[in-house]
């Protein structure tokens, strides 16, 4: 029997084990690696680097980027297709809202799934965008407060599209509503562009919002006028426009005495008219309200104020004359005398 060596034993041990294989080198490291070897002088690794590392890393960019336009071309197809029966069948301030989440979500999904494809440290890129939206938040708290204005008048549309309103000061058709922004069209045709934390923190007039809207011109006649022949041509000037006169309850028309001015009697004339011919109707009431009193021979005063001057001249003359002191006599005419 032969006894065994526990030395070779352990040299065989020893030979026969391999090596754990040690992993490809990422980008960055081959990157750091190249940057090292071409400060010493050494460029003989650039034709390996740019074949092993940097071909494919340009691959997979250009592969990211075509999927990335993709994306942006689905979001806005699907942007689109949702949003458009939801603007006419419910609401256009509504359907863009919706449309934008649309287009947003599905373009961070993209650019989320292409990044982790590529490698990217998406946690750390996510504690670093969450501490920068914290700095951001406290330098853009009025940018905050306008996107938060935003979403508040999405949820409860206190205007819409095509509304024309009065808000911030600023009378306008509402041409678009914006998570930031909401953007106005005067009468005059110009653009208004208003912050929507401006808008939401004061008071907001809907002008039309509702149907119907009363025309009223005020009017005020000659005192000497008869009331009754004043109200029967203003109440003919109503007639005039009766195709136009929106009847029902709370509805109609009407003649006012509204009160006793400083040089006039004032009425008013009201009548009901639907809200896309409100302004048309009340020039067309105004011009047969003037037609109307002409004809009936009833005035129409301009203010007038009446100033009674009085003369002082002769009062304070006689005045002045009886406050004179009379004159001393002279010396030598009271020694004589």
């Amino acid at each position: 029997m032969t006894e065994s060596n526990p030395t070779s034993s352990a040299a065989s041990l020893e030979l026969t084990s391999t090596p754990e294989p040690t992993g490809k080198p990422t980008f960055a490291d081959a990157t750091s690696d190249l940057v090292n070897q071409m400060t010493e002088g050494n460029f003989d690794g650039v034709t390996q680097y740019a074949t092993t590392h940097l071909a494919p890393a340009l691959m997979s960019a250009g592969v990211g980027l075509f999927v990335i336009f993709i994306g942006y071309l689905v979001a806005k197809y699907l942007m689109r297709v949702i949003s458009r029966p939801v603007c006419r069948r419910v609401d256009e301030t509504l359907g863009k809202f919706v449309g934008k989440m649309v287009f947003y979500s599905i373009m961070s999904a993209v650019v989320g799934a292409v990044l982790t494809k590529l490698g990217a440290p998406l946690g750390g890129l996510a504690a670093m965008l969450a501490a920068a939206g914290f700095a951001v938040g406290l330098a853009f708290q009025g940018t905050l407060s306008n996107f938060a204005s935003g979403v508040l008048m999405l949820v409860f549309r206190p205007f819409k599209v095509g509304d024309v309103v009065t808000a911030a000061g600023v009378t306008g058709k509402v041409d678009e509503i914006d998570l930031f922004t909401t953007t106005l069209d005067t009468p005059d045709n110009r653009r208004i562009i208003v912050p929507n934390s401006s808008i939401a923190g004061g008071t907001i007039e809907n002008i039309s919002h509702h149907k119907h809207r009363r025309v009223e011109v005020l009017v005020g006649v000659d005192y000497s006028a008869d009331l009754q022949a004043t109200r029967e041509a203003l109440q003919t000037a109503l007639n005039q426009l009766a195709a136009n006169i929106i009847p029902g309850d709370n509805r109609g028309s009407a003649v006012v005495l509204a009160g006793l001015g400083d040089s006039a009697v004032n009425w008013k004339v009201r009548m009901w008219v639907a809200g896309s011919q409100f302004w048309p109707m009340t020039e067309a009431l105004t011009a047969e309200v003037k037609n109307q009193l002409d004809a009936a021979n009833i005035g129409i005063p301009f203010p007038q104020m009446d100033i009674h001057v009085h003369q002082f001249a002769d009062a304070v003359a006689q005045t002045e004359r009886a406050n004179r002191t009379r004159p001393t006599r002279r010396a030598s005419e009271r020694m004589a005398g």
